[in-house]
Parts: C-alpha cells; structure tokens; sequence
C-alpha cells in the first residue's frame, strides 16, 4: 500500500491557508473572506453551492497542532486503509450532508440574523464522518460496537448543553453519516454487527 499522500496536503494547505490570510489579510478582509465561503444560510439560501467546498478549506483559526495532527492521522489513516477517493468520498458526504442538513433545520427554524449569517467553515464536519466511517475496521463484536457508541455519546453530549450551536448538530450529523458508511462497509463484508 501507498503511504497516504492527499491527507498530508490537505492538513497541510488548510494550515497554509489559514496563517496567510491572518498575515496578508488584515482583519475585516479575512473576516469578509471567510463569511464569503461559509456554508451559513444566508450564502447557501442566495444559491452559493461553491460554498460547500471552499468551506472545507478554511478555518476561523489556524489549527492547534493536536487538533490538526488528530485530523492528519484519521484522514491518513482513512487514506492508508481504504484508498484516497474512499476517503475524499466520505469527508465529502460529512461535509456537504451535514452542512446541508444544518442548513435544512436552520431554515425550517427561522434563525435570527446573527445565526443566518454565522461562520461555518472547517474541517470537522468531514473529521467527524471519516472517524464514524473507520468504526468498519475495528474488530467485529463489542469493540467495534462500545466505539460507536462512546463516538455518539461524546458527539450527542453537547446537543444536551445550554450552550449549543448548530455546529454541535452539525458533529452529529456528519458523525451519523460516517456511521452509515461504516454499516454499509460491514454489511458488505458480511458483517453486519
């Protein structure tokens, strides 16, 4: 097998990103940047549909380093064990389902303005679909099931705070979605535990 080439590049460039524009953009030009290529509702209702791809190339921040090498070794990983485009593929659905679907309860909920126009972009909506879909490779039986468990219980926690956002949906759908994929990965070796 090849050693994994596209999360590296994508970890990289995101990081890349992110310290250019805090250094060459001074902070109302990064703050219009960023709100130009988020996946909020206002973009996506006015049918900016690049949105969900520019999106998963920025970040607020730059990545704290042990978010950004946990995010380098299950994409990597992903990569590694199942190819490339699987793992493109299923940061993908994350990304885009999730988005989409915050997007969908946003916008049947009437959201204040502050809301409608709130950044969403990053990287963590297809982190968290990646490590759901990875649950295929843990060992048939209660490994493999106490992980997705432990993986929802941690990503519905912070739906049950006061405090939540839409992100923290976001997590959980995109974690949902990953889990599918892990399901249809099990059924399709023949084990559907």
């Amino acid at each position: 097998m090849r050693p994994p080439t596209l999360a590296p590049l994508y970890v990289g460039g995101v990081q890349l990103i992110a310290y250019a524009s805090r250094r060459l953009l001074d902070d109302t030009a990064r703050r219009d940047l960023l709100r130009s290529c988020s996946t909020n509702v206002d973009n996506l209702a006015a049918g900016r549909r690049t949105t969900l791809a520019t999106s998963a190339l920025l970040v607020e921040e730059p990545m704290e380093l042990p978010y950004a090498l946990l995010l380098l070794a299950v994409l990597g990983y992903a990569e590694y064990a199942h190819g490339a485009w699987w793992a493109a593929g299923v940061f993908a659905l994350g990304h885009v389902g999730a988005s989409l679907l915050v997007y969908g309860g946003l916008r049947a909920g009437r959201p204040p303005p502050a809301t409608r126009s709130a950044l969403d972009v990053g990287s963590s909506y297809g982190f968290y679909a990646v490590l759901g879909a990875l649950t295929s490779a843990l060992p048939r039986g209660a490994a493999r099931t106490g992980a997705r468990t432990a993986l929802l219980a941690l990503t519905v926690r912070p739906l049950l705070r006061a405090g939540r956002t839409f992100t923290d949906a976001g997590h959980c759908a995109a974690l949902g979605l990953g889990l599918g994929v892990a399901r249809a990965v099990d059924y399709r070796s023949g084990g559907n535990r």
